[in-house]
């Protein structure tokens, strides 16, 4: 089982392109919540998405939907889980960690590239962790309706206030 730095820490060390978004992008620029799962971005060049698929599969992580989990390098599948399916998400699973749930976001009005130009490193115990910045998670979060989202949107504007 690992934890959130060793996760991080192994991305890094097989150069796999993510940026970390969500709930915990939310903690790291200063706003604490709890959270349950990792939402990412990631680069969807098909030579990242298969060293990152192909990790999630060491590590026995599989998609929540009955699918292979390599059919998410194809480009065709996902543009169809997205239109057909409507898709937000490709959502990993591995019911024997603490940190049971990895998400991909892939139906984002800011996607890995954009999120990319922005990008803050954190480190955290020598591990620099790729964050999407306030501004560009405050764009994805926009979208969302959820009140999870509004509050994170709030608390986060705070928080830039503060500094």
């Amino acid at each position: 089982m690992l934890d959130y730095l060793s996760i991080f820490k192994e991305l890094n060390k097989k150069k796999i392109k993510y940026i970390v978004v969500g709930g915990m992008a939310v903690n790291f620029h200063g706003v604490p919540r709890m959270t349950y799962d990792i939402d990412l971005l990631v680069d969807l060049d098909n030579k990242n998405l298969r060293k990152f698929l192909s990790l999630m599969k060491e590590w026995n992580f599989k998609p929540m939907v009955p699918v292979d989990i390599m059919d998410f390098v194809k480009k065709s599948k996902r543009e169809d889980w997205i239109k057909n399916k409507n898709m937000k998400a490709f959502n990993l699973k591995n019911p024997n960690w603490a940190i049971s749930e990895i998400d991909i976001l892939i139906d984002t009005p800011i996607d890995y590239k954009k999120a990319k130009k922005n990008v803050v490193n954190y480190v955290l115990e020598n591990v620099s962790i790729p964050t999407i910045s306030v501004k560009d998670l405050i764009t994805m979060k926009k979208t969302t309706g959820r009140k999870q989202d509004k509050d994170d949107i709030t608390n986060l504007r705070k928080a830039i206030n503060a500094e």
